[in-house]
């Protein structure tokens, strides 16, 4: 019996010993706690991307200087001339990216230097150093844009450089046009150094216009740099239009499509005929003096003159104006005497010159003279919208 005994003993030990050693077994696939946890991870450095590059020549002023950061975040940028000067810029949300805030100077030269922390901890800090170009002209540039003012539905934005430009397509790029509501546009130029940006339509009453001409910095061909940028607004005001016609000798006159008023004028006698076609207010001036030499005829030709008149508005460079003149008021309404104006009663030429503003039509019909010339004054609706978007002389 107590062999018995011990023998059943041994076998339960044995079948506890086996049955531990096979719990501890993992089924195919199974891991352990410790060995699923990830790795650690990572931790890059700082990396530090500058624009213009160390030692960059010819760098153009009006573009931006950045300073990109990747696995870690900046923490201070700055952007100082030669001789001390301090340019603006700001960093985005994120602190991965600066921008200079302000144009550079030409002939130049800055140092760029960025700090910042990695992912690691480490800080790193990178500078460089670059020269801006060195222009062989700049060019200015003028705008018939009258800063903050209300003008007519055929306003056109006309931009006269100082110097031809051969890079044209640079030029359209830096002078911009933004209305406020949708107007479709273009650019036409008449010279190399003249360009006009008007809207396919009359724009429209109400619309508000913003022009930044912003040649400052930018490379418009053969060496040339823009000197200054500047930037001017203008409001469409009401549609006014008023058709004069010569067979008739009345001009009428329509507001946003109404008829207001039916004026009787004078306009060029059969030797001096006023040009048909769509010219465009240009200016308008009280007490004027009009003198005959300014289109080449002398004050003392028996076709001469130099006379004052209180209301005067400009339809052309070359001299033609509605105006006040009541000299002529016995021929208004029935003949044409003058010489190639409007001639209006002091009382009329007052309350058109009252109700008109710079932009503003009056188209010429029947007057027996040649077709306005596109290129004198503003009379760029002369062209069709064809022609004007051919784009001129390219």
């Amino acid at each position: 019996m107590p062999k018995i005994t011990a023998t059943v003993l041994a076998a339960a030990v044995l079948v506890t010993g086996c049955t531990a050693t096979q719990a501890q077994e993992r089924a195919p696939g199974q891991e352990s706690s410790a060995a699923a946890e990830s790795p650690p991870p990572v931790l890059n450095s700082l990396e530090l991307k500058l624009k213009p590059a160390p030692n960059a020549e010819e760098v153009v002023p009006a573009a931006p200087v950045t300073v990109k950061a990747e696995h870690g975040e900046l923490t201070r940028v700055t952007l100082i001339g030669k001789h001390g000067t301090v340019v603006k810029g700001g960093m985005n949300q994120q602190k991965t990216e600066w921008r200079s805030a302000e144009p550079l100077g030409y002939t130049k030269q800055y140092t760029l230097t960025a700090r910042g922390i990695g992912e690691d901890g480490e800080t790193v800090k990178k500078r460089s150093t670059f020269t801006t170009v060195t222009p062989a002209q700049q060019v200015s540039v003028q705008m018939t844009v009258p800063d903050g003012a209300t003008v007519g539905v055929g306003m056109p934005i006309s931009f006269q450089f100082s110097a031809p430009i051969s890079d044209k397509d640079a030029a359209e790029r830096a002078l911009q046009v933004k209305p406020s509501r949708k107007t479709e546009g273009a650019f036409h130029w008449f010279s190399d150094s003249w360009v006009v940006w008007r809207p396919k339509k009359y724009w429209k009453p109400g619309t508000k216009v913003k022009v930044n001409a912003k040649i400052y910095g930018t490379h418009l061909g053969g060496g040339i740099y823009g000197s200054q940028s500047q930037s001017r607004s203008m409001k469409i005001g009401e549609k006014l239009i008023a058709v004069a016609d010569g067979k008739t000798h009345q001009m009428t006159v329509r507001v946003d499509g109404r008829k207001i008023k039916t004026i009787p004028i004078s306009m060029g006698k059969p030797t001096h005929p006023t040009h048909h076609g769509i010219y465009t207010v240009m200016s308008e001036h009280r007490g004027y003096t009009m003198d005959s030499s300014t289109y080449g005829v002398s004050t003392d030709d028996p076709e001469g003159y130099r006379i004052t008149v209180d209301y005067a508005t400009r339809m052309s460079n070359s001299g033609i104006f509605y105006h006040s003149a009541p000299w002529s008021e016995v021929a208004q309404g029935n003949s044409n005497t003058s010489h190639g104006c409007l001639n209006l009663s002091t009382a009329n030429a007052a309350w058109l010159m009252e109700k008109s503003k710079p932009g503003d039509l009056i188209e010429v019909v029947n007057s027996g003279g040649a077709k306005l010339e596109p290129t004198n004054g503003w009379s760029f609706w002369q062209l069709s919208w064809k022609q004007w978007k051919s784009g001129g002389v390219k």
